[in-house]
């Protein structure tokens, strides 16, 4: 008994994916379609992580515990230490001509 031809086990591939809705490939490309086709992980794993609360969230949710956070405490001080020095960061330019991006260009 002779093999059956080529173009007929074409056929019959072709038909067979149409019939179970799979994806036609006859030269069996690399197609990411076992990825496409699977569950999305996201969902479960927010599921399985819980929220974590931040402390701002914590103060903001229950105010009458006036809860203090002293990291930020902290960094606000270690802040105004710097500008009374000179170290902190630069005023923000309110218009243009204050801008020493302009004052550069201008100077060339």
């Amino acid at each position: 008994m002779a093999a059956p031809a080529r173009s007929r086990l074409l056929e019959l591939t072709r038909l067979r994916c149409d019939i179970f809705s799979t994806l036609y490939n006859p030269l069996g490309l690399r197609t990411g379609a076992k990825y496409l086709r699977a569950r999305l992980r996201g969902p479960s794993m927010v599921q399985y992580y819980p929220k974590q609360l931040s402390f701002k969230e914590l103060s903001r949710a229950m105010p009458e515990l006036k809860l203090v956070n002293f990291e930020e405490e902290q960094r606000l001080f270690d802040v105004a230490e710097r500008k009374k020095r000179g170290k902190g960061a630069p005023k923000k330019a309110k218009s243009p001509e204050e801008s020493r991006r302009l004052a550069k260009k201008k100077r060339k």
